[in-house]
């Protein structure tokens, strides 16, 4: 059955069906008669001769020049020509599949003044898997993404470039291939495609689902390497969070708890400190606050995906256009520098307690860098590198780019979001996340191994999953194999998955 796009409710989990899953989209009916309705409004105006920015006047530094009836029939073709100017590689599809679908509920709402037939254009493009082909670098996130979103409004004339069916073809020919009439440009069509920050919301959207997934694979690990330790569990009572109070810490205890339920961690067969370091006993904490910013930003997100993000605005009801700065992408850009750098955070926890489970000083009595052999083998001792390494990486991605403006357009656009390099550095910092994760499993697996007691359901079926893929380290080997491999493991959530189908949802 097909999503409704209607304005409102749609949500990150419902925009990842559409980028991930090619969930089949439709416009309702409501929304398209609004769009109708909209459009008829501004054909009146134009006729009457108003002026109305983007329309019938230049755009940026250019408003102020009123364009012919003439110049107003062409404007929307060289205005899309002039803002395909990105650079780099092409944006993963399901990013641009999560763009058109926020573009899609941006017209639902009857406030971007475009015809219906581009509206229902961009439905048929995602329904028929016709992708445009959309370069990663060159929007400052206001007016929009202008530079990527004009790659997708190409199609609109025919141009451009577009996948179908796995091939990289001309956009006239995708079009042609899969059934689509070209729709051409009009007076603000072409604007009404491009004028919002859509594609570092679609971006930010599925970075907040694979953020949640990531921080309880923490979690998961995190109870494994707790029992590794031999911890004191006593700061994973969760009345010790409640009398705090933040959501976060008493979500992630509770997590941790479950994973090690039925553990004789648990029970006093296994002697513990009174107190343990930061890094064992602050994890909920750490974890939790993690867990609170990413709720932040998915509600930040979730406005922007189900708001009207455009300019101008037009208000049929009242007969009215407003100029403003709906477009901005600032509300998006700056919880989503707060969630990247959450995840940066809980990246160093995890290779803190990676530390102690290597350093014999601090492992309560496990080998040296967890190798029977210490000395002629060196074990993972260089797997603490390769997390260090990317960890350093993480932490200069994490630098906020929402505060990095440079003025354009001759200083008319002198505050811009840069909130695609927010997108494109949250992006970096979940790839390094995996690989960061994947090396703290891989050490508690070997580090489980050399214990002799019973683990709980949530960490041994954890501990079950890697050894599927990743062996003991009996004598060394080259790691790079296995650290890519726990690398994808963590990426695929097949962790999460077995644990979760095991003891419950970690939520």
């Amino acid at each position: 059955m097909a999503l409704i796009l209607d304005g409102s409710g749609l949500t990150t989990e419902k925009l990842e069906l559409i980028a991930r899953k090619k969930e089949k989209v439709e416009l309702s009916n409501e929304a398209l008669e609004r769009i109708k309705k909209c459009r008829i409004m501004l054909e009146e105006k134009l006729q009457a001769k108003e002026i109305m920015y983007g329309t019938n006047t230049g755009i940026g530094e250019f408003s102020e020049i009123v364009l012919s009836d003439e110049q107003v029939k062409n404007f929307q073709r060289y205005l899309i020509y002039n803002h395909s100017a990105g650079i780099g590689e092409p944006v993963p599809v399901e990013f641009v599949r999560a763009a058109i679908a926020s573009r899609i509920n941006v017209h639902s709402h009857g406030n971007s003044g475009c015809r219906p037939e581009i509206t229902l254009t961009l439905v048929e493009m995602l329904n028929k898997d016709v992708i445009p082909v959309v370069c990663q670098k060159g929007s400052v996130g206001a007016c929009g993404d202008l530079a990527p979103m004009s790659q997708i409004a190409l199609l609109m004339m025919g141009e451009g470039e577009a996948y179908y069916n796995g091939e990289r073809l001309p956009g006239r020919v995708a079009f042609e291939k899969a059934g689509i009439k070209i729709p051409g440009l009009e007076a603000r069509d072409g604007l009404a495609v491009i004028n919002g920050s859509n594609l570092l919301t679609a971006i930010s959207a599925l970075h907040i689902n694979d953020f949640k997934r990531v921080i309880k694979q923490a979690e998961i690990a995190a109870a494994m390497t707790l029992e590794a330790l031999l911890a004191n569990m006593k700061p994973y009572d969760i009345r010790l969070h409640k009398l705090r109070g933040f959501n976060g810490a008493i979500k992630s205890s509770a997590a941790i708890k479950k994973c090690i339920e039925g553990s004789d961690l648990l029970t006093g067969k296994v002697k513990t400190k009174v107190q343990d370091a930061y890094s064992m006993r602050s994890t909920p904490q750490v974890i939790g606050a993690a867990r609170d910013a990413i709720e932040f930003a998915k509600s930040q997100v979730e406005i922007e995906l189900n708001g009207v993000g455009d300019n101008p605005i037009f208000i049929p009801e009242d007969k009215l256009t407003l100029t403003g700065a709906n477009f901005q992408g600032t509300p998006v850009s700056l919880p989503m520098d707060l969630a990247g750098a959450s995840i940066t955070m809980i990246c160093v926890l995890s290779e803190r307690r990676l530390n102690r489970l290597l350093n014999p000083a601090l492992s309560q009595g496990l080998p040296a860098f967890l190798t029977k052999e210490p000395g002629f083998y060196s074990g993972l001792m260089l797997s603490q590198y390769t997390a260090d390494s990317l960890i350093v990486e993480q932490r200069i991605l994490s630098a906020p780019a929402s505060i990095q403006s440079i003025p354009a357009a001759a200083d008319q656009e002198d505050f811009v979001s840069m909130g695609m390099n927010t997108a494109l550095k949250n992006q970096q910092i979940l790839d390094n996340a995996y690989g960061i994760l994947g090396i703290e499993f891989m050490a508690a697996a070997q580090a489980l191994d050399f214990r002799n007691f019973n683990n709980g359901l949530g960490v041994q079926t954890a501990r079950n999953t890697i050894r599927k893929y990743v062996e003991f380290l009996d004598v060394d080997r080259p790691l790079y194999p296995d650290h890519n491999k726990m690398k994808e493991l963590v990426k695929s959530n097949e962790i999460l998955i077995n644990v979760e189908e095991k003891i419950g949802s970690l939520d």
